[in-house]
């Protein structure tokens, strides 16, 4: 098939575009020119512009819509713009699957604007004729990733930590290279049209325990301390002078953090029966890019 990849050039992205590029034609997108790699074409476009939409998705069978404006202060709204256009231009070209990863969390008033926005996201990419496949992922366990790489500098760079309660929360954290076989492996495949799949990875945790686990993987030991008083936005704030993450990145991010994120049911894991990598393997091969599992 001749697939493209919107986002191509971000960490799940650059991760997915090997795997496709083994059995498939593929185009990779990115916003900025990009040289061209083994197997794969790449190309300029934004997604906002509904002129460069329509031109990748000239002879295109499936599209990966991997795009986040996380960053900008009306993400939201550019997020919903992007994903009108490639729902409209993917009808128009006679698309036979989009393909989009989303974020895990109930669907309830109290979701952070970020898990609200990717929800959004997922409704408008499903409102048009083309069949969406939809995997709704945690927090991805790989180098590139903000929210881990987040988590990691604050273990380096802190050795207690006054942390708000959302610590407690439990998430369901995946390996970079197990939700990218998962994407690869729905291509194609008539049982996942139009249809939502939970994508976790083997350990349910809270992130207290996260940053403990990690905590140990570097030798550190870390004073945690949980208070009611810090919030999420000022939580933002804090990680911003102390993380290379951008607080207008990491704000968003944090926000999220206050809702659940755990796999509600086994479908994808049945569809495909991946061995799912640990969370401390997938944390040891972040933190190491030579690491053979690194880009499994």
């Amino acid at each position: 098939m001749k697939i493209v990849v919107f986002g191509a050039s971000g960490t799940v992205g650059s991760a997915l575009v090997p795997l496709l590029a083994e059995d498939h034609d593929v185009l990779a997108v990115s916003r900025r020119p990009r040289p061209a790699t083994r197997g794969v074409a790449w190309t300029t476009a934004d997604a906002t512009n509904r002129a460069d939409v329509r031109k990748v998705l000239a002879g295109v069978e499936l599209a990966y819509y991997l795009v986040h404006s996380l960053g900008s202060p009306s993400f939201e709204r550019l997020d919903r713009l992007a994903a009108e256009n490639v729902a409209v231009e993917a009808e128009r070209a006679g698309l036979r699957q989009l393909v989009y990863l989303g974020g895990l969390g109930d669907d309830a008033p109290e979701l952070s604007r970020h898990l609200r926005s990717r929800a959004e996201t997922g409704r408008v990419l499903a409102s048009g004729s083309v069949p969406l496949t939809t995997l709704r992922a945690a927090m991805v366990i790989g180098a590139g990733s903000a929210a881990f790489e987040t988590i990691v500098a604050l273990v380096d760079r802190l050795p207690g930590m006054i942390c708000p309660r959302w610590v407690s929360v439990e998430t369901q954290p995946i390996a970079l290279g197990d939700v990218a076989s998962y994407l690869a492996a729905v291509a194609g495949r008539e049982e996942t049209l139009g249809r939502s799949f939970d994508a976790g990875g083997p350990d349910v945790m809270t992130y207290r325990e996260m940053i403990e686990r990690i905590a140990r993987i570097r030798g550190k030991h870390p004073l945690i301390v949980e208070v009611p008083v810090l919030t999420p936005r000022l939580s933002s704030y804090w990680l911003h002078l102390v993380t290379p993450v951008n607080a207008a990145v990491a704000r968003p991010l944090i926000e999220g953090l206050r809702n659940a994120t755990v796999a509600r049911d086994e479908r994808l894991r049945e569809l495909v029966p991946l061995r799912l990598t640990s969370f401390e393997d997938a944390a040891r091969a972040a933190m190491n890019p030579r690491s053979p599992r690194a880009g499994r």
